[in-house]
């Protein structure tokens, strides 16, 4: 059909393919649309896996992933192969995720071209240019790029008000990730999840799950050594009690440190880079989750599950008022003390566990494919 609209979504890392799936799939339902799927992988082996778990075929894979590759070397490698695809694809509109170099690059090219630019997950901002690093910058010229935003929450909303947004091209959504989550958290429990919380005394009630991720390029050096020693307190004071599960980044950067501090700590299990069904049914099971994560500051709530955010500032300031998240930055002392007070204060617990999760209600793809849909030029 020549009259339909034709979208193609750009996306590289696990985090955006997990949040674009819900829209792919509301795209594909739409018969006036025309979906096309573009991946650059940025994060070959972890989006591979997603694009499988939801049943995704990208028609178009830059496979763009290289060792060690700078953040100059994958912009213009991002910039330079998409050229050639949106002069050839000739889309309506380009729809990008959240705020990493892929959505930043692929907001640019496609600017270069004169299409228009969706951006999903738009208004996060922490008010520093270099935390988190290089994503703040990242979304920044996204949105200064985008014609139409899709807004999470209102906080993000009024951030894109504040710098001078037309209100009527933002759109309030919620965040896609509940979308997706509502869609695998329902899945059956994946077999090594199950073996894994019954060797490490989660099933049998003995003892009680600690979930980490830390990941993060601000957090590389110093700082994942300091989160590296709270998990070894942690795992000393509270020996027999607490399993501590950490799927490890597979940056070197990360791996190195961590392999040597941590690797032959008792109760302190690293696990490669999960599938992102084995994520979500270990978060699900957690007691407390520690995190440098964006997406998991909206999924673990979304479980009920006390989160602490190994930042010193974030994007999603909406969890930290509605109580779901605390900031605890790097500091072993803080983090070991705030993760003591929730394994040992049952009230400070539920406050937090039981507080109002402010990220959605599962309808963000739809409002998404709406507005897509009514957009008309002022």
């Amino acid at each position: 059909m020549t009259d339909q609209l034709r979208v193609l979504s750009i996306f590289g890392t696990r985090p955006e393919a997990v949040k674009m799936a819900p829209v792919v799939k509301a795209l594909a339902a739409e018969n006036s649309i025309e979906s096309r799927i573009c991946v650059t992988a940025q994060h070959r082996e972890m989006l591979d896996q997603v694009l499988g778990l939801f049943s995704i075929h990208a028609d178009i894979d830059l496979n763009l992933m290289r060792p060690n590759q700078s953040l100059a070397k994958l912009t213009a490698s991002i910039l330079t192969h998409l050229e050639p695809v949106l002069k050839d694809e000739k889309p309506h509109w380009v729809l990008v995720q959240g705020d990493t170099t892929t959505v930043m690059a692929t907001a640019l090219a496609a600017f270069y071209q004169g299409i228009r630019v969706g951006h999903v997950e738009a208004g996060l901002r922490t008010g520093d240019k270099r935390q988190p690093f290089p994503e703040e910058i990242n979304r920044h010229i996204a949105s200064v790029i985008a014609d139409l935003h899709f807004a999470p929450t209102e906080r993000s909303r009024n951030n894109l008000l504040a710098e001078g947004v037309e209100e009527w091209r933002i759109k309030v959504t919620g965040n896609t990730v509940i979308d997706a989550l509502h869609q695998i958290s329902e899945t059956p429990m994946p077999e090594e999840v199950t073996r894994w919380l019954f060797e490490w005394g989660i099933s049998t009630g003995g003892r009680r799950l600690i979930l980490v991720t830390a990941h993060r390029r601000e957090n590389f050096g110093e700082p994942i050594e300091h989160i590296c020693a709270a998990l070894k307190q942690l795992s000393e004071r509270y020996n027999g009690k607490i399993s501590i599960a950490y799927p490890v980044h597979l940056n070197p950067n990360i791996q190195n440190p961590v392999r040597r501090l941590l690797g032959n700590v008792p109760g302190i299990y690293l696990l490669p880079p999960l599938e992102y069904i084995s994520l979500v049914h270990l978060q699900k099971q957690a007691a407390v989750v520690l995190t440098d994560s964006g997406g998991i500051q909206e999924e673990a709530p979304a479980f009920g599950k006390p989160t602490l955010v190994l930042r010193e500032k974030t994007e999603r300031p909406e969890g930290v008022t509605a109580g779901v998240l605390r900031l605890v930055g790097t500091d072993p002392g803080r983090i070991v003390a705030e993760t003591a007070r929730l394994l040992d204060d049952a009230v400070a617990y539920n406050e937090m566990a039981h507080a109002s999760n402010p990220f959605g209600d599962g309808h963000a793809s739809e409002r998404i494919v709406k507005a897509l849909l009514d957009y008309q030029e002022r």
